[in-house]
């Protein structure tokens, strides 16, 4: 099964070298075995557009956007056996995050 994990943060800025190397550490750890098949951090807000359709009418909104007390931080796209191992994985990076923070996990449907 296929898993998609969102990282939603209170944390402002860049994480530190120490952070991001443990992140990397685990993230390694679990491309090597397979169980990771993709990730990436979300750039800021500035750098991106939020598209709006309403009533059949396409709008595009620039960033910056009013900043968020949570942002969107990453993602991983994950093959796992069930969500007892997805729900495992995120708790040990949220152990390594520290701080205020949320994972959604959301079983990814996959063609037949």
């Amino acid at each position: 099964m296929r898993f998609m994990s969102i990282v939603t943060s209170a944390q402002s800025g860049p994480p530190t070298p120490e952070l991001m190397e443990a992140m990397n550490k685990l993230a390694d750890r679990e491309i090597k075995s397979g169980r990771m098949i993709d990730m990436g951090g979300l750039m800021p807000l500035a750098t991106g557009a939020r598209v709006t359709i309403a009533n059949g009418q396409l709008s595009v909104l620039d960033g910056p956007f009013v900043e968020s007390k949570e942002l969107i931080g990453g993602f991983a796209v994950l093959d796992l056996t069930d969500m007892d191992e997805a729900i495992a994985l995120c708790r040990e990076y949220a152990e390594i995050l520290g701080g205020t923070l949320e994972i959604d996990v959301r079983r990814i449907e996959q063609p037949a």
